[in-house]
């Protein structure tokens, strides 16, 4: 992916005559009111956050600016709504458009920003050179500093939840977490993360850890921490196939978790492009007659890739095929190009704050293990990405009965008859809620769709404990077979519940998970022994 422009650019754009005569005629009324008002020492800030200093309001000239800038931003996006486009061009337009807008804001610049000036002055000159020391330090990280990172440490504050490695290979180590409760269910629960970030979004600091709240729930816990393949790795990691990590990474931790439990079946649980990998092992799996899980848990997932909202600006023929030729045979798709993408999907919030922050006020970041987190990317093996892109975004060929195979075996997702568990952000621009609620009509066992408040990453990780936000859901689940309504049904007859939907998860969850037990004091088995202490050496690796 291209973190600035998309990989097929709009042709010539025309409006019809009468529609741009209208967007002209309130752009010029609009900007008469600007200028009347500021020579009248009326203009107030405008609501938009980058604005809110006072420093704008005591220069008229640059609030005028800021209120120009706002104002031609509204007629371009006014133009493109009305542009005679179909819509994924339109699309691909918007988005070029945004790029531009927010890079263009009066706020980012120096000559143009009162509140960076007037810091300037205050601070002597020393605001700019701690801004300039700033920029040479991500020049040489050669990435935007999100986070105060000395903070944090994996291990101590960070990905701290008590566990040993009991396994690894080329792909993945695979975790187990040590009890928190004298008592624990049967089954235990395998959780499958990204493979295009690291595990750790859940498992941060301790209050907000995902993971560490489903231990004390009292299940026992497993989790695949992925390996971080770098371009000097000569092990043939480089090389490694989407039917690589299904059957080496998702399938062989789903044996081994049943192997030391001693469990016919498990729980398993996948977050966004980890929830695409477990159903497609588990998938797999019945396809060589096995059926070793019990429940499916997805969070913000896609099986169904027909709306992939913002991301389809960047999903064509073109692009796919030149990925092909650039990584399928060896190469790695790199964690930086991979974070640039994602951080421009959201400029402003993303790029553009810490640009002004860092650079032009010379401030330092705030700890943020979040952010912390977002800034520890991942590399992808390019044989693996370029299959991935293909098959899902640009011909969504998963959702099609045994249209996807690995090794000769067909991939079916409607023989997933496990009873599911499927979580959606209804603010989420990776996964759109509505995209991520088709799985309950792909999934052919008995589904529970949740829609939580926020986005892709806020609305997963929403502790409990700190009843944040609220969640939609119905009081029952649909029955194996029965047809679901469509999602804005769905919303419509939902329930709003105040604070988080981790506890309806756990409650679901212990009902898929047989009785209670003394828990394990000590952790893997004879067969697999603890390697090291979690959060193991996989993680550490660094990417750039």
């Amino acid at each position: 992916m291209s973190a600035s422009s998309p990989s097929q650019r709009p042709g010539p754009v025309s409006v019809a005559p009468e529609k741009l005569a209208e967007i002209q005629a309130d752009f010029s009324r609009e900007w008469l009111r600007i200028i009347t008002s500021a020579q009248q020492g009326t203009l107030e800030k405008p609501a938009d956050r980058r604005f809110a200093s006072e420093a704008w309001k005591t220069h008229t000239g640059y609030l005028a600016t800021a209120h120009a800038y706002l104002l031609s931003a509204k007629a371009m996006n006014q133009m493109v709504d009305a542009a005679q486009l179909s819509e994924p061009v339109r699309n691909r337009l918007r988005f070029s458009v945004m790029q531009w807008v927010e890079a263009m804001s009066p706020s980012n610049f120096l000559v143009t920003n009162p509140e960076v000036q007037s810091k300037l002055l205050e601070t002597n000159g020393q605001s700019l050179a701690l801004g300039i020391q700033n920029l040479l330090a991500d020049m040489q990280k050669g990435r935007l500093t999100q986070s105060d990172e000395s903070q944090f440490e994996l291990g101590r504050n960070i990905a701290a939840t008590e566990g040993s490695v009991i396994f690894q290979n080329e792909l993945m180590q695979l975790i187990q977490y040590a009890p928190l409760t004298d008592k624990v269910y049967q089954k235990p629960l395998l959780i499958v993360p990204p493979c295009i970030n690291k595990y750790y979004i859940l498992d941060l600091q301790p209050e907000s850890s995902f993971v560490r709240y489903a231990v004390e729930q009292g299940f026992t816990v497993f989790l695949i921490s992925w390996r971080n393949p770098l371009p000097g790795d000569t092990d043939g990691i480089k090389d490694a196939t989407w039917g690589d990590y299904l059957k080496h990474g998702v399938l062989q931790a789903v044996d081994i978790a049943s192997d030391v439990t001693g469990q016919a079946q498990i729980n398993t649980l996948g977050f966004c492009v980890g929830g695409t990998l477990l159903a497609s092992a588990l998938a797999l799996a019945l396809a060589d007659g096995r059926d070793p899980v019990a429940s499916l848990t997805l969070l913000t997932t896609l099986l169904d890739f027909d709306d992939t909202g913002v991301l389809d600006v960047f999903v064509d023929e073109l692009h796919a095929s030149s990925r092909e030729q650039q990584l399928g045979h060896g190469c790695l798709m790199s964690a930086r190009e991979l974070g640039t993408t994602f951080s421009f999907l959201r400029p402003n919030e993303l790029v553009w704050n810490y640009v002004v922050n860092n650079y032009l006020k010379g401030e330092s970041p705030q700890a943020f293990d979040l952010l912390y987190w977002n800034a520890d990317g991942t590399n992808l093996p390019g044989p693996f990405f370029t299959w991935y892109f293909r098959n899902t975004y640009l011909e969504n060929n998963l959702k099609v009965p045994n249209r996807v195979t690995v090794d000769g075996q067909g991939i079916d997702l409607g023989r997933l008859a496990m009873p599911a568990y499927i979580y959606g952000s209804r603010d989420d621009h990776i996964v759109p809620w509505r995209t991520s609620f088709a799985a309950t009509r792909l999934l052919s066992g008995s589904s529970r769709y949740v829609l939580g408040a926020s986005g892709h990453i806020a609305g997963v990780i929403n502790p409990a404990a700190k009843k944040r936000r609220n969640y939609w859901a119905h009081d029952t689940q649909s029955a194996p077979g029965k047809e679901f309504p469509g999602p804005e049904a769905w919303l419509d007859a939902a329930t709003q519940h105040p604070g988080s939907w981790w506890p309806d998860w756990a409650t679901w969850l212990a009902s898929h998970s047989g009785s209670m037990v003394g828990a394990r004091t000590k952790l893997g088995s004879a067969h697999y022994v603890p390697l090291q202490s979690a959060p193991g050496d996989y993680v550490k690796i660094k990417a750039i």
